[in-house]
């Protein structure tokens, strides 16, 4: 028998080496599957702390919420939607400098997650700074959604909307508002509130083409008739003011808001000499009460604005030129009449208009047919629109 065969089993080289690899190798599963539970541990203890953390948020503890938030962080530094959380809970409570710090981290990451950039534009929006939350907001708008894209873009633009109207930049919320136009459904809820931005952007023309869309869709909307008659009423056209108004009054329920704008509509069309269809002794009879009207807003203007000399002339140059023209034309009337064919009617309603504007602007306050005629001043031709 040979010397290497008098060896013990365990004593021979191949063997032990085949050993000590079996055990390196169970040591590394069993070290491996520790890491792995204790990751896994510290992943389940940090889903833990930052629902915590939401219900914080959610009851109004934003304080508490962030030192949840950061908890978790501590537990699972690489998960984004922790990070997310507590940028935004950050900016929410004011701390913009080290919101932007973690929003910006994940926005590398991901640079078209909607997500993201709607938080990053929110955070440009609390600094007022108009290019970012233009940037942010579009990348949102146009970017990458996990869920509900058309309603979470639209949602987006809409509060890109609010916050150029607040800044009071009336030319982009337009823009923004006219793109928004292709993706809205059939809905007649969705057409009043973009026709309700239109008027608050000063586009009364696009508000009543919403405000028509709507009425489409639910045509005894008394939202929508309302609405359009405010529209129609802005712009001029106060016969279709007049009959949305008044569908609004009639509408089940009324909309009482309706009334008073209705009752100027009215009195407008009823005061206007340059109306169509009705006759000569019609229109004589409103151009002799135009004038009159005008001349007691005149003097009663000329009183309350500096008062009138001892010969009942207004001090106010302004008034003063107007009642000596008022004074050489009221005698005209008379042969007003007689001469239905000639420039006499315009001239008159001319230094009424004159009258009121004036007198708006040195008194206020105008109201009933001083109003109706201060509004058909500023467009003759649109009234019976």
């Amino acid at each position: 028998m040979t010397v290497a065969a008098q060896k013990p089993f365990f004593r021979r080289p191949p063997i032990i080496l085949a050993i000590l690899v079996i055990l390196a190798v169970l040591g590394f599963v069993i070290v491996g599957r520790l890491v792995s539970h204790y990751h896994i541990y510290q992943r389940t203890w940090a889903s833990e702390i930052y629902r915590l953390g939401l219900s914080y948020q959610q009851t109004g503890q934003p304080e508490r919420a962030i030192d949840q938030f950061r908890a978790a962080l501590i537990y699972d530094p690489e998960n984004d939607q922790i990070q997310l959380s507590l940028g935004r809970a950050l900016r929410d409570t004011g701390r913009l400098d080290e919101a932007e710090s973690y929003l910006l981290t994940l926005w590398e990451r991901a640079p078209q997650d909607s997500t993201i950039n709607l938080a990053l534009g929110r955070l440009a929006a609390r600094r007022g700074n108009l290019e970012d939350v233009l940037r942010y907001y579009h990348n949102a708008i146009y970017g990458v959604w996990k869920s509900d894209p058309e309603a979470n873009r639209r949602m987006a633009r809409f509060e890109l909307i609010e916050f150029l109207l607040q800044k009071n930049a009336n030319t982009e919320a337009q823009s923004e508002l006219i793109a928004l136009l292709p993706t809205l459904p059939p809905d007649a809820g969705l057409h009043i509130r973009v026709a309700d931005l239109f008027m608050r952007a000063q586009d009364a023309a696009s508000a009543l083409s919403q405000y028509q869309d709507a009425l489409r869709e639910d045509r005894n909307n008394s939202a929508a008739l309302f609405g359009a008659g405010q529209a129609a009423f802005q712009l001029g056209r106060y016969r279709t003011a007049q009959n949305y108004l008044q569908s609004a009054v009639n509408a089940s329920p009324p909309e009482p808001r309706a009334k008073g704008p209705l009752q100027t509509a009215n009195l407008v069309l009823q005061s206007d000499p340059f109306r169509r269809g009705i006759s000569d002794a019609e229109r004589n009879r409103r151009i002799r009460s135009a004038l009159e009207r005008a001349g007691e807003r005149l003097d009663k203007c000329a009183l309350t604005n500096g008062g009138v000399s001892a010969d009942l002339t207004p001090v106010s140059p302004e008034l003063a030129s107007l009642k000596s023209q008022w004074n050489e034309m009221k005698p005209k009337l008379r042969t007003m009449n007689r001469q239905t064919e000639s420039d006499l009617p315009d001239a008159i309603m001319d230094l009424v208009f004159q009258i009121e504007q004036q007198t708006q602007k040195n008194c206020g306050g105008a109201e009933g047919e001083d109003l109706a005629l201060l509004l058909i001043s500023r467009d003759r031709a649109g009234v019976d629109r």
